[in-house]
């Protein structure tokens, strides 16, 4: 008796013109509101030539944002990846009273407009807010300063490392730490040795997607910086305020440093998927 042949997927069932036509549907798609753009980006970056490009980059206004920039995302991505590890760790692996709404409130930032979420620090910390009189007493500025941009950029970026990281614990069970534990494992070896191996690709991964969200924000940060030139202008700010002033060519020359990171971002994305896919296909 011979082996029933395994039967094909649904999806190459479809005839080839269909599958052509909803190949061509998603490559003109991508080419024309993702390739397109971003060759833009570079052509109109270097469109008055490389010294130009390296000036915009060089200037002293420009390389106070990126270093703002780099030192906002130096502090929130270390506090969002642990965070998001503990988070994702104790819901993935622990019943307790309240673990359906710390998982709302994990999901609370996706639902919040970023500039509410900027107006909401203002609200609180402002001159006129809350607890800002009593701040100014105590010459704490937070507001119009880099502990605002990081607050605001905390708040945004904080799902992204637990999201990423839940549901892959989740669909691993708790089996091997069960036995690493019967075998007389403390939680604390077992957690390094067992658990965090296994989610490295997808801690990676978020860790990824956070600190590209932490470079690029531009709503949240908006509201808080008060966008003071060489103090509190991320690269984002800073693009925004070249633009305006109709310094193009120094605005997409700025802009490109964010278009790198979108790649660099893209391509990681892409090993550690082909990393994780294997796995979870096992």
């Amino acid at each position: 008796m011979t082996a029933a042949r395994p039967r094909r997927p649904a999806h190459r069932n479809e005839s080839r013109p269909v599958r052509g036509a909803l190949i061509g549907i998603a490559m003109t798609f991508l080419i024309l509101f993702l390739f397109l753009p971003l060759v833009a980006v570079f052509v109109k970056a270097f469109e008055k030539g490389a010294a130009a490009y390296v000036a915009a980059i060089a200037d002293p206004t420009a390389m106070a944002a990126i270093r703002l920039t780099l030192t906002v995302a130096a502090i929130v991505v270390p506090i969002n990846l642990t965070f998001g590890l503990a988070a994702a760790w104790a819901i993935a692996k622990f019943e307790f009273p309240g673990r359906g709404l710390l998982v709302t409130i994990i999901d609370a930032p996706f639902a919040v407009s970023p500039v509410v979420s900027g107006m909401v620090f203002a609200l609180l910390f402002g001159a006129h807010g809350l607890v800002g009189p009593w701040l100014i007493d105590h010459d704490i500025k937070i507001i119009f300063a880099l502990p605002g941009i990081v607050l605001a950029t905390l708040f945004v970026t904080s799902p992204l490392v637990a999201r990423e990281l839940l549901p892959l614990m989740e669909s691993q069970g708790n089996e091997e730490e069960e036995a690493a534990l019967t075998l007389g494992g403390s939680g604390w070896k077992t957690f390094f040795l067992v658990s965090l191996p296994k989610i490295r690709w997808g801690l990676l991964y978020g860790v990824v997607l956070c600190n590209a969200r932490a470079m690029g924000e531009f709503g949240a940060v908006s509201v808080v910086s008060g966008h003071i030139r060489g103090l509190t202008n991320t690269i984002p700010l800073h693009v925004e305020i070249l633009y305006n002033e109709y310094q193009f060519s120094a605005a997409f020359a700025v802009a490109s440093l964010l278009s790198l990171l979108a790649i660099v971002t893209l391509t990681i994305k892409a090993v550690v998927e082909r990393r994780v896919r294997p796995r979870s296909d096992g």
